[in-house]
């Protein structure tokens, strides 16, 4: 027979003010700030005092309420009455004396601040403790500084959904009050098009660390919104652990030098079968990084778009006599690029060898274009006359599109021999 430890005075002193919510609520103005951890645990616990948490959340007499170290399974209600508290502090244009809290933390990292208050002897922490995680955050300095909200996105766990669409939206419309920051990102046998619903909705300018498990294709990084993996496409390509065999890239205007080093130099890329890289800017970029990485994969690689890339005819021609030994290829796209027509020439006498090759759509060339930028019929009409005598001289049956843009539309013209 099991001997049940009794309750503590202090238990029984909250249990007890916890019974009438209006004087609990009452009392917190004149509660030392030691209390405030062990009435929250008997609130939290008992599920069933949202008003007091909602009040206490207001009251708080620390820069930082650990709620994730409560919060592995988190009852809905009970994360709902704490935001609800802090809509009432945000909304005031001038605070309370007492208003301490800077940072409402959500991830899971342990319970070693709440179990101190619980009675645990084994823990020795003070109970500021988790505060020196955050001290030396910016929003610290003032008190009308926006509120930090800590999240991690861990994509594993599918009942967790709610809980982060819950927090992201009551984020979005409480904009420049608050700052939302996902420090983890865990990726783990999930649909990619799932988790970008999500992340769109955050700012990750605060991310530190990115986890991607068993995921054998990873289709397609939008890397302009949310821009995640800026800097830390190696992080990404570590966690792989089977080689792609497709890789798409859009809108990745914010790619880095770096990110195209990591991708040319990762072992898990050196099987592609598509590799599309769309809207990104080339136009600083030295062209070596990518050289390596078409060198790479030139064995296996079918499909290659390298469309609206901001390329220019020197980073094109650093390329051409890797591009001549991709044997697979059978599409080929660098639409969208400012190219000149000595450099499209080029392009087809590189890839005339390809065996396989049979859709390929290049820019128009500048000299196209007038200097307003709309397309010169007349010297399009020549310039297609003069590429399919290339291909004539190279005495191949061929089909290619000519692509111009305007006006945020394209056109496309075929330029054949057969």
């Amino acid at each position: 027979m099991s001997i049940r430890t009794p309750p503590t005075l202090l238990q029984l002193a909250g249990e007890s003010l916890l019974r009438d919510q209006a004087s609990a609520i009452a009392a917190l103005e004149h509660l030392p700030a030691e209390l405030f951890p062990p009435l929250f645990l008997l609130a939290y616990q008992s599920r069933h005092h949202q008003e007091c948490l909602k009040a206490m959340a207001q009251a708080w007499p620390y820069p930082v309420l650990p709620l994730g170290g409560l919060m592995h399974r988190p009852p809905f209600k009970v994360l709902k009455a704490v935001l609800d508290g802090l809509d009432v502090l945000l909304a005031q244009e001038v605070r309370p004396r007492r208003w301490k809290l800077r940072v409402l933390d959500l991830r899971d990292l342990g319970t070693n601040f709440w179990r101190m208050w619980s009675g645990d002897s084994t823990q020795k922490h003070s109970p500021m403790g988790p505060v020196a995680v955050h001290c030396s955050s910016p929003n610290m300095e003032h008190p009308l500084a926006p509120l930090e909200v800590f999240l991690d996105l861990n994509f594993n766990e599918r009942d967790r959904d709610e809980l982060f669409m819950y927090v992201i939206q009551w984020a979005q419309q409480r904009e420049g009050l608050l700052h939302l920051c996902c420090k983890t990102l865990r990726i783990a046998e999930v649909p990619f098009q799932r988790v970008r619903k999500v992340l769109d909705a955050v700012q990750l300018d605060c991310i530190q660390e990115v986890q991607m498990l068993r995921l054998q294709h990873l289709r397609e990084l939008d890397m302009e919104s949310p821009c995640f993996l800026r800097g830390r496409l190696d992080q990404m390509l570590r966690c792989l652990q089977t080689p792609l065999e497709k890789l798409a890239i859009m809108l990745c205007r914010r790619l880095t030098h770096s990110d195209l080093t990591h991708l040319c130099q990762s072992p898990n890329l050196r099987q592609l079968k598509s590799l599309r890289l769309y809207c990104a800017s080339f136009t600083d970029f030295h062209p070596e990084p990518l050289r390596a990485l078409l060198e790479a994969v030139a064995p296996t690689l079918q499909e290659l778009g390298l469309d609206n890339c901001a390329m220019v005819d020197s980073q094109v021609e650093a390329i051409l006599p890797v591009l001549s030994r991709c044997h697979q290829l059978s599409s080929f796209s660098i639409s969208e690029n400012r190219l000149s027509v000595a450099t499209v020439e080029k392009l087809l006498r590189h890839t005339a060898g390809l065996p396989s090759l049979e859709h390929e759509l290049y820019p128009a060339p500048l000299e196209c274009y007038t200097t307003q930028g709309t397309v010169n019929q007349d010297r399009l009409a020549l310039i297609r006359a003069e590429l399919t005598g290339i291909l004539r001289e190279l005495g191949q049956p061929r089909t290619f599109q000519l692509a111009t843009k305007h006006g945020g539309h394209s056109e496309f013209y075929d330029v054949a021999f057969s």
